[in-house]
């Protein structure tokens, strides 16, 4: 039982260092601003989680943040197309489609950064700024470098669910597995 406390209270204490470094990550101007995919609603829209990305990003664009915006995410069991969601939301709001990078590979964070990462090195681009949730803003950050972009910072969208309790909870094992994942 005592040891179960043990654990108990350092993957506390680490999820709470997880939420610190994400809400207080510093936002730099970057060459792309790299969004994470999620949930698309039935009806083919965006989730109010994927959309508050999305404003983030847009909001990142439009202050002159970023010069290009990767929309990364996979394609889900229903059919829907993350990453194409993400792009016509984007064209919609202003951005110009030129600026729009669609990676439909990105299924999960850790392709959305090794084909993020592919993309930069392509075209000669050094800096990025991840746009997610405040809780997978680190262990993004971290997987970007370790697949070789060294300068990167973080936006979060100011969105907050019950949910968020437990993904936080879960990104403690996610990190440790992001850390010692070989390449």
């Amino acid at each position: 039982m005592r040891y179960l406390k043990i654990i108990v209270y350092l993957w506390l204490l680490s999820a709470a260092g997880l939420v610190s470094v994400g809400l207080f990550s510093l936002q730099r101007p970057a060459d792309v601003a790299i969004v994470l995919g999620n949930t698309v609603d039935a009806d083919g829209s965006p989730s109010a989680r994927l959309a508050a990305r999305l404003e983030r990003a847009f909001q990142c664009y439009q202050q002159q943040q970023c010069k290009l915006v990767f929309v990364s995410g996979g394609i889900e069991a229903s059919g829907n197309d993350e990453a194409l969601v993400m792009y016509r939301y984007l064209v919609r709001r202003g951005v110009p489609s030129r600026n729009i990078v669609i990676d439909r590979a990105g299924n999960d964070t850790w392709a959305t950064a090794r084909n993020a990462s592919a993309f930069m090195r392509n075209r000669g681009l050094s800096s990025a700024l991840v746009v997610t949730q405040y809780f997978h803003l680190p262990r993004t950050m971290l997987t970007l470098r370790r697949f070789g972009v060294s300068n990167v910072s973080g936006a979060y969208p100011r969105f907050w669910e019950a949910r968020d309790a437990y993904s936080v909870l879960r990104e403690v094992p996610a990190l440790v597995w992001y850390v010692i994942r070989p390449i």
